[in-house]
């Protein structure tokens, strides 16, 4: 499981996987999300602005990211 530190929470979802590079681009990363292809804490999230909080857990594909506050 990857760890990805953030500086302040929450985060918004689509940032996310714009920012560990699991899409090219914020466009993408809001097209995955609304097809239902990402998981947070084990649920299909397809809220592209949901929040993420240290503790949750984000997956998309074979990614398994845990969020954590630096």
């Amino acid at each position: 499981m990857r760890e990805l530190k953030i500086s302040k929470e929450p985060i918004e979802l689509y940032k996310i996987l714009k920012f560990e590079n699991l899409v090219n681009s914020g466009g993408e990363a809001k097209f995955v999300i609304s097809e239902g292809l990402v998981k947070v804490n084990g649920k299909i999230e397809t809220r592209k602005r949901k929040k993420i909080f240290s503790g949750d857990v984000v997956k998309f594909g074979e990614e398994n990211i845990h969020i954590q506050v630096k």
